[in-house]
C-alpha cells in the first residue's frame, strides 16, 4: 500500500487559505480516527504548523483515487466551501517518501534548514502513535526521517545561520527599530513559537518583556525565566501605553486584536510606532490595523523576504542535501517492512 501526502503550505497558499485548512491539536486524534472509519485510509498523521497542513497517509486505494477522496475530506472537515485550484497538493511515492524526508530537514521550510519543523513532525507523529493511527510503513517513514534529518544537520552546512520563525521576527524588528536596547515587548501566548522569540529579543538587548497568556500560570513561569513579568490575558492591553513590539502566537481560533480595540490604545499611547508581529494560524490580529496611523502589521508570510536572505546563504548545499535524501528514499523504499511497532510502543527520539 502507498504512502501518500495531500495539503498546503507557504509555497503553495498563502495564510488566509492555510489558516483555514489549520487543525487545533486536541481536534487531530479524532479526525484521525474519523478518517481510518471512511476507509480510505489504514495509517494517517497529521501535521498542522504556521506554515503548512499536510496529511500524510497509507492507503489501498490507488493514488488518483485516494487523492480526490482525501480532498474531499478534508474540505469537509474544515467547511471549506471557497473554489480550490493548486492551493492543495497531492504527491505519491517515491516522492512523497522523499518530501517527508525534505520537511524533517527543514528542507521544505520557508526558513531553509530550520530546526523547530523537526520537533514539530515527531510531535505529531507521536500523536498518531499514542491513538494508533501509525502502522508499520508509517513507523518506518517517520522514524527513517528523523534518522536522515539528523544526517543531514551533522554531515551538511545546510543549517549554518538558519534561524527560527521566531529570530526572523526579531531581524525584522530591527530592522523597524535600529536597535533593540531601549524597546519594550510584550510576547502575547506562552507557547514554543513565543518562548523562542522573546529568548532570541532578550539576546538582541530588549529592555524588559511582558508576557501574557490565557493560562497565567504558564504566563508567570515563562516570565520568571526571562526575567520579565506576567499580566493577566484580559489585562494585556492597559500595558499597551509602554510597549514598542507584539509577538502574537496564540491558539486562539480568532481575533485577539482588530482594529476597534487597537485605536483608542493607539491614541492613549500617542501613536508611537507599534510593530506588530502576528506568527499565528489562525491569525491573531485583524488585517485591518494596518490602516492605521503608525502600526506596522506583519504576518507569517511576510517573514518570507528575510527567510530569503538566509535561503542564499545555504543554496550551494540544497543539491547535495537533496541527494542524500534521494538516496534515503530509495533505500527505504527497496528495503524490506519491518514487524510493525506494538500498539503502544513510542520511539526514542533522543536529543535533537
Amino acid at each position: 500500500m502507498p504512502l501518500v501526502v495531500i495539503g498546503l503550505s507557504h509555497h503553495s497558499a498563502p495564510v488566509t487559505v492555510r489558516e483555514r485548512f489549520a487543525f487545533a491539536e486536541a481536534r487531530i486524534p479524532a479526525v484521525l480516527q474519523l478518517l481510518r472509519d471512511s476507509g480510505i485510509v489504514s495509517e494517517a498523521v497529521i501535521l498542522s504548523t504556521c506554515n503548512r497542513v499536510e496529511l500524510y497517509a497509507v492507503t489501498a486505494m490507488e493514488p488518483r483515487q485516494a487523492f480526490p477522496a482525501l480532498q474531499e475530506f478534508l474540505v469537509k472537515c474544515h467547511d471549506y466551501r471557497d473554489p480550490l485550484n493548486d492551493e492543495l497538493y497531492t504527491i505519491s511515492e517515491p516522492h512523497s517518501i522523499e518530501h517527508l524526508f525534505k520537511v524533517a530537514c527543514g528542507l521544505d521550510s520557508m526558513v531553509l534548514g530550520e530546526t523547530e519543523i523537526l520537533g514539530q513532525l515527531k510531535k505529531a507523529y507521536d500523536l498518531a502513535l499514542q491513538h494508533q493511527h501509525s502502522g508499520s510503513r508509517l513507523n518506518k517513514a517517520f522514524q527513517k526521517a528523523f534518522n536522515v534529518a539528523k544526517f543531514i544537520r551533522t554531515e551538511t552546512n545546510i543549517q549554518r545561520g538558519s534561524v527560527s520563525v521566531g529570530s526572523v521576527a526579531v531581524e525584522l524588528a530591527e530592522k523597524i527599530f535600529t536597535t533593540l536596547s531601549d524597546r519594550q515587548v510584550m510576547v502575547i501566548g506562552a507557547g514554543d513559537t513565543s518562548e523562542k522569540t522573546a529568548r532570541s529579543l532578550l539576546s538582541r538587548g530588549a529592555h524588559s518583556i511582558i508576557v501574557s497568556n490565557r493560562s497565567h500560570e504558564r504566563a508567570v513561569e515563562l516570565a520568571k525565566e526571562l526575567e520579565g513579568r506576567a499580566v493577566h490575558f484580559d489585562e494585556w492591553a492597559n500595558e499597551f501605553h509602554k510597549i514598542d513590539i507584539v509577538i502574537s502566537s496564540t491558539s486562539a481560533p480568532h481575533y485577539v486584536l482588530d482594529r476597534v480595540k487597537l485605536e483608542p490604545l493607539m491614541r492613549a499611547r500617542k501613536n508611537r510606532p507599534l510593530l506588530l508581529i502576528d506568527i499565528a494560524v489562525p491569525r491573531d490580529i485583524e488585517p485591518e490595523v494596518n490602516f492605521l496611523e503608525n502600526v506596522y502589521l506583519y504576518n507569517i508570510d511576510d517573514l518570507q523576504a528575510i527567510a530569503d536572505d538566509y535561503l542564499k546563504q545555504r543554496k550551494d548545499e540544497i543539491a547535495r542535501c537533496e541527494q542524500i535524501i534521494r538516496e534515503k528514499a530509495k533505500h527505504l523504499l527497496s528495503s524490506g517492512r519491518p514487524d510493525s511497532l506494538p500498539p503502544n510502543s513510542r520511539p526514542a527520539f533522543g536529543h535533537e
